[in-house]
């Protein structure tokens, strides 16, 4: 990750609570990120250490990816003094991967005052699409002393 990427979370996540900062699920899955705006976030994650019994990769691990990356750019988008948390996500499974690594790429459907909703795509390293995402997040006023 650029600095300049690893400034630009940094800021957003600038309140997260000390005591758990290092029990992310993202960093447990091995997720990195790529591009990080308002208007598009990009990450990957490794198909290894990511697997179901059948040697593919878990669909759970799809939904972590998807749901990772929605609720960056829902929380960029939600406005000074505000917070995004996930309401609903909905994945459909395409395709089973086996090896690689999956790239997702979320963009924004809806910015409103009390929601956002976020288009999800992952690929493949061949590019094909494995799973459709779409998340929903609630934009709240962030709590006092959060």
């Amino acid at each position: 990750m650029t600095e300049e990427l690893t400034e630009s979370v940094r800021a957003q996540f600038a309140g997260i609570n000390p005591a758990v900062a290092d029990q992310q699920l993202n960093a447990k899955l091995g997720m990195e990120l790529v591009e990080v705006t308002p208007e598009r976030v990009v990450g990957t994650i490794p198909v290894e250490g990511n697997l179901q019994p059948y040697g593919l990769l878990h669909g759970g691990a799809n939904a972590v990816l998807a749901e990772a990356l929605g609720s960056m750019v829902a929380a960029l988008n939600a406005g000074e003094g505000r917070v995004a948390m996930g309401l609903e996500l909905s994945c459909t499974h395409h395709r089973a991967v086996r090896e690689g690594v999956v790239t997702g790429v979320a963009t924004p459907l809806h910015v409103g005052r009390g929601t956002v909703t976020v288009d999800i795509a992952l690929h493949d390293d061949q590019d094909r699409r494995t799973c459709t995402a779409r998340l929903t997040c609630a934009v709240r006023d962030r709590p006092p002393g959060a």
